[in-house]
């Protein structure tokens, strides 16, 4: 897991895509724009809580969490190297155990 200095704020999750696989089993090589959503993930930071029509909304995972995560309004950010995505935490759908 990648240390990080960032916080997201309230509501977002920030998360270390899990590298995918761009080559089928039969060998060919498949373009990035081919990837499809949802992805897989691990959560590395935790933004507080939100409020939606007065009632508070914490966040569905903790840190260290591989999550499948969905949404096109994902935020890329590049940090030492590393691809991370700042994620809301209604595009969340699932934690892998």
């Amino acid at each position: 897991m990648t240390k990080t200095n960032i916080k997201p704020v309230n509501g977002y999750l920030l998360i270390e895509p899990k590298k995918q696989n761009r080559t089928t089993e039969s060998g060919i090589v498949l373009p990035e724009s081919n990837t499809d959503k949802p992805q897989e993930g691990t959560v590395l930071a935790v933004g507080g809580s939100i409020y939606h029509d007065g009632h508070e909304v914490v966040s569905p995972v903790k840190i260290g969490d591989l999550v499948i995560y969905g949404g096109w309004n994902n935020k890329e950010y590049k940090e030492n190297g590393v691809n991370l995505l700042l994620v809301k935490f209604e595009d969340v759908m699932a934690t892998i155990k």
